[in-house]
């Protein structure tokens, strides 16, 4: 289901910088301002995702049906959608959807798999979504080539497979996987109390240093951006830069998984940013440089979600009982996303106002500077009693 629905998301990822930013012509601050949204109205509901879904015992499939479906809707109105503040609706809309899916749809990961292999189960599931987001660039790069409206004929190819995987979670995803009301599960569903959250053990370091790296990790679409305009890619290659990042997260993922229930998942997570923050510096060192520097910068930034991405669930699983998963996974959710969402609209108005190195370059010493408190704040601990697991180390 994830890879379906991924085809179709990264189809639009794939076109929307380049098509917002030569064809509509909208500076990078406005592109920063849309770009934020995009994922800050996501991040804001997902607490209310995850409230959902835990709430009455678990409805966590129910949530995440009724995310993908409104998702799944807004890709035809891209279609009706030219000016800015219609295209920022929409794509609010369907940020909308991707905050109620996320938290139920990983609670259901975490509460179907042992405690020892949920890194495993991560990465396997972002192996999955990864497949996804290397074939829509691709599918978006051949319609651009073959149809006479190409970004119409885009949106319209993505809301059909974006249907299929509504289906394919509606008819085939199990919704009771396990669980929601078993062992560890013993804090009661209701309304969601962040101060309690954050005093379970390890949480509240998990969230604040999901917060304090996410104000210095540059969106995906400026990231292509960038490489676009200081390696000098050519306009029609631009789709196809997303692949080497979706290559890289697709082939590393299952592995870091693994190798994070091995070493620890806080220090895993914490040698993805130093992937990322390698990749900054090359494209800061060798702007106009040869292909090789282009697929290296990829490389890390892929490296740096397969490191990243699934390993800090698992690892906030590893901390919050069964009822209150997906509360858990959404509340440090929301903190990381609503700290990218503040980077793209400082790093927008940084380039806009001197220029797109200079802009990279703060996001790279921002980068410096909270890398080592974020290693000192992670540093082991071991759960009390109260953890959700025998496995305590998270």
């Amino acid at each position: 289901m994830s890879l379906i629905t991924d085809v179709s998301a990264e189809m639009i990822t794939a076109v929307l910088p380049l098509y917002l930013v030569s064809g509509l012509g909208l500076s990078p601050l406005g592109f920063g301002v849309l770009d934020g949204v995009y994922n800050g109205v996501g991040a804001l509901v997902r607490l209310a995702g995850g409230q959902l879904a835990d709430g009455g015992g678990g409805r966590h499939k129910a949530v995440a049906v009724a995310g993908y479906g409104l998702s799944a809707l807004c890709k035809p109105l891209l279609l009706v959608a030219h000016t800015l503040p219609v295209i920022g609706a929409v794509l609010a809309l369907d940020r909308t959807g991707k905050g109620l899916r996320t938290a139920p749809r990983d609670a259901l990961i975490s509460l179907a798999t042992p405690p020892e292999r949920r890194g495993q189960a991560f990465g396997v599931h972002r192996a999955m979504d990864t497949a996804g987001a290397l074939c829509g660039p691709v599918l978006a790069f051949l319609v651009l080539g073959v149809a006479a409206e190409g970004y119409d004929a885009v949106f319209t190819v993505s809301a059909c497979v974006a249907a299929l995987g509504v289906l394919v979670l509606v008819l085939f995803v199990p919704g009771r996987p396990g669980g929601v009301g078993t062992a560890g599960s013993a804090t009661p569903s209701g309304p969601l109390r962040a101060p309690a959250l954050l005093r379970m053990p390890g949480l509240p370091r998990l969230a604040a240093c999901a917060v304090l790296l996410g104000l210095t990790t540059v969106s995906d679409s400026f990231v292509y951006l960038l490489l676009q305009r200081r390696f000098e890619v050519p306009a029609q290659w631009f789709p196809l830069l997303p692949l080497g990042t979706a290559a890289a997260f697709l082939l590393l993922a299952v592995p870091a998984g693994a190798v994070a229930d091995r070493i620890g998942r806080r220090r895993l997570f914490l040698l993805g940013h130093l992937a990322l923050l390698v990749a900054y510096g090359l494209v800061l060192a060798v702007p106009g440089g040869p292909p090789p520097a282009v697929v290296a910068v990829l490389v890390l930034h892929g490296a740096f979600y397969a490191a990243t991405d699934g390993v800090l669930a698992a690892a906030v699983a590893g901390v919050v009982p069964d009822a209150m998963r997906a509360r858990g996974l959404a509340l440090v959710g929301t903190g990381q996303a609503l700290a990218r969402f503040a980077c793209s609209i400082g790093f927008g108005a940084a380039w806009t106002a001197w220029g797109d190195g200079p802009a990279l370059a703060l996001a790279t010493a921002g980068l410096v500077v909270s890398t080592p408190i974020a290693i000192a704040a992670l540093r082991p601990f071991s759960c009390p009693s109260t953890c959700p697991s025998r496995h305590r180390t998270t």
